[in-house]
């Protein structure tokens, strides 16, 4: 099992700021990480939410499992250490996804929190990046 987690706002995509993350949508999104999952015959979890509460317990999950994560921190990337620390405790894989490559936006976006524990990151190569780092995890 690998855990694809995206974080807030990630369901808006195809309407959120168009020019930053372009048109696609949020479904086009678990149906790239499904696809992907099928032609590489591996299984994959699609989740997204708002609650940091809740993406907490997802980690806590994978690391219990011994699972692998793709993870899309959205906005928690930048500050939130409880998520950081859940990532942490993974004994699997960690990829880091960024749709945007934050290296380009505001200040502020360069800094991960993630990252440190991540086992590699991908940034600003849209969805693709989710398909990139399931092929990785697979191999």
């Amino acid at each position: 099992m690998i855990y694809v987690l995206n974080g807030p706002n990630l369901n808006r995509l195809g309407t959120r700021e168009p020019d930053i993350y372009g048109t696609t949508t949020y479904q086009d999104l678990v149906d790239v990480c499904r696809n992907t999952a099928d032609d590489l015959g591996v299984t994959v979890e699609v989740r997204q939410t708002n609650a940091e509460h809740e993406m907490i317990e997802w980690l806590h999950r994978a690391a219990d499992e011994g699972a692998d994560v793709v993870l899309n921190p959205a906005a928690w990337t930048h500050y939130n250490i409880a998520i950081r620390d859940a990532c942490a405790m993974l004994r699997g894989k960690l990829v880091e996804v960024h749709i945007s490559n934050v290296h380009q936006r505001e200040e502020w976006r360069r800094r991960s929190v993630i990252s440190d524990v991540a086992t590699g990151v991908i940034a600003g190569l849209g969805i693709d990046g989710y398909r990139l780092a399931l092929e990785h995890i697979a191999r």
